[in-house]
């Protein structure tokens, strides 16, 4: 007769939809982690720009509202040396600053002086001398003095400078002040690659010189003020890229520069220069590479993140399918036992009844048969009694229910006598001991006594027949008792020996086709444990197996 299919309900299906969307939601996320990231990394790019900007032009700021206003606490009585000395600092401190002109300005009404501006006839704004200072190759101060020998080449510069400050005298009056708008519109000059300068008088020095513009009556006066001109080169500014991450390549290049326009880059963006520095501007460049290499760093930790969610939600997955498995596992075993213990009960039932009924049928029952049928009642109810027996001590040993009888037993004759009891139940084995102890154990004898019983059962009953052999050896070791079985039976495959010692587990073999419940080694290893002991197996498919019990002194 075919056996039934048995099944459990696994939704399978559930599990694999949920770990598709899983999947599909981790890899949107990620993609959704590149996207946010790549446009977040292209939004820095154009907007950090500013910070590279003010560090790069700050040496030059520091050197405009810093360095060039020095020159007013010499209320303009600066001698070419002071200036050689002012210079020289100016050039080597600043590298973008190419050249330094000193002009020795006097300011007066006289008319033997014709060089120079002058105002309305009355005021001539006179350049005494003319030094220029810049830096060679070898970082070495030169100067050049250009007065009458040649023409000035940045007389357009000066007469500039002269036409503000006599255009701003003509306003003065006593209630004039200086304030900072008038001093950068008045006394600064700024054109791309220059910056003017002239000394800034006080209120005073303005009011007498507006009495010589108006006053043309006056004897010769001659008044001192210096002027300086700085040529500045703006692609030799320092560029501070302190944003290394977005720009790969920083320059300073011409607002119109024909190389520049030609050149393609995959990202690129500008600021122009302020003032002085106007005809150029700093250039942003990044290739695709580099922005990829930044948006990766970026997206790692995300990614990662996001896998360690990713790997939980996974773990969730396999234990959710391990559960599966292992109810699947429970519920082919549960349903095992319950078809092998109605096996088992059946077999002596059947018996029972077939022998009840030969005896209600019989006419006459001579002595023989009664002798026969009451042997078999007896054995058949101390299967059923066994039985019972097995199941109730394993569920009061599991949850603990039952009482530890503990007490000395000599181990040479609590083993003479078990051993006595296994030859006259089974005749057909071999069984042999030896024992090597000299201290009493202290544990359940009755408990004991079934571990040995069922391994004992255990080796004939997975032996072949003429091949039926067990030798136990019995021996003491500093702190434990050590007792071992071996048989010479059909073995267990390594495979099976983690699940031998599970509850209601059957190895499928020609041996268990009689019928098991699958809680004989079950059952002894939870004496064992019960009583403070410890059992281990090993096997050899074909070979043998060898179950070993220690328990401490």
């Amino acid at each position: 007769m075919p056996q039934p299919v048995v099944r459990y309900q696994k939704n399978f299906g559930l599990l694999i939809a949920f770990l598709a969307i899983v999947t599909i939601l981790y890899v949107v996320a990620v993609g959704l982690a590149r996207s946010t990231i790549a446009n977040h990394v292209e939004s820095e790019f154009y907007n950090r720009k500013t910070d590279v900007f003010d560090a790069t032009i700050k040496p030059f700021n520091e050197f405009l509202y810093n360095g060039i206003p020095e020159l007013s606490y010499y209320q303009g009585f600066l001698d070419s040396i002071q200036a050689r000395q002012y210079a020289e600092q100016a050039l080597r401190k600043n590298p973008f600053v190419e050249e330094v002109v000193f002009y020795d300005v006097t300011i007066t009404n006289s008319r033997t002086v014709s060089r120079g501006v002058r105002y309305r006839d009355n005021l001539l704004f006179h350049p005494k001398s003319i030094i220029s200072f810049n830096l060679d190759n070898q970082y070495r101060l030169h100067s050049k003095s250009n007065f009458q020998e040649e023409p000035d080449p940045y007389a357009g510069d000066f007469n500039n400078a002269a036409i503000k400050f006599f255009d701003y005298l003509a306003k003065v009056n006593e209630s004039t002040t200086l304030t900072e708008d008038e001093i950068y519109r008045v006394f600064y000059s700024f054109s791309p690659g220059k910056i003017g300068y002239l000394n800034i008088p006080r209120i005073s020095d303005l009011l007498l010189y507006k009495t010589l513009l108006l006053n043309d009556s006056l004897p010769d006066a001659f008044f001192e003020q210096d002027m300086f001109l700085f040529r500045i080169n703006p692609q030799k500014l320092r560029l501070s890229n302190t944003q290394p991450r977005y720009y790969e390549k920083i320059s300073i290049t011409p607002l119109t520069d024909p190389a520049a326009m030609e050149e393609r880059t995959y990202y690129t963006t500008e600021l122009p220069l302020p003032g002085a520095l106007s005809d150029f501007k700093i250039k942003f460049d990044s290739s695709k590479e580099f922005i990829t290499k930044e948006v990766y760093r970026l997206l790692i930790p995300v990614v990662m993140g996001i896998s360690v969610l990713y790997l939980i939600l996974l773990s969730i997955v396999y234990l959710i399918y391990r559960n599966i498995n292992n109810n699947n596992r429970l519920y082919r075993l549960q349903y095992d036992f319950i078809n092998n213990l109605t096996h088992e009960f059946k077999t002596p039932v059947s018996v029972i009844k077939i022998a009840g009924n030969n005896i209600k049928s019989a006419q006459k029952i001579s002595d023989e048969e009664r002798l026969m049928y009451g042997r078999i009642l007896d054995q058949e109810a101390d299967k059923l009694n066994n039985l019972m027996n097995k199941l109730l001590s394993y569920a009061q040993i599991e949850n603990k229910s039952i009482p530890y009888k503990g007490d000395w037993i000599n181990l040479h004759d609590f083993c003479e006598e078990i051993f006595k009891a296994c030859r006259i139940k089974y005749s057909d084995i071999s069984l042999t001991y030896n024992i090597d102890v000299t201290d009493e154990l202290h544990t359940d004898p009755i408990l004991l006594a079934s571990v040995f019983h069922n391994l004992v059962d255990n080796a004939y009953k997975y032996s072949e027949a003429g091949h039926r052999f067990i030798h136990v050896e019995v021996e003491q070791t500093k702190k434990n008792f050590v007792i071992i079985f071996s048989d010479r039976g059909i073995g267990i495959a390594k495979n099976e020996l983690k699940n031998i010692f599970k509850k209601f587990y059957r190895i499928q073999n020609q041996y268990n086709q009689g019928g098991s419940i699958g809680l004989g080694l079950a059952f002894c290893k939870e004496i064992t444990e019960f009583m403070g002991g410890e059992i281990r197996v090993e096997s050899v498919l074909g070979k043998g197996t060898t179950f070993t019990l220690t328990f401490p002194k």
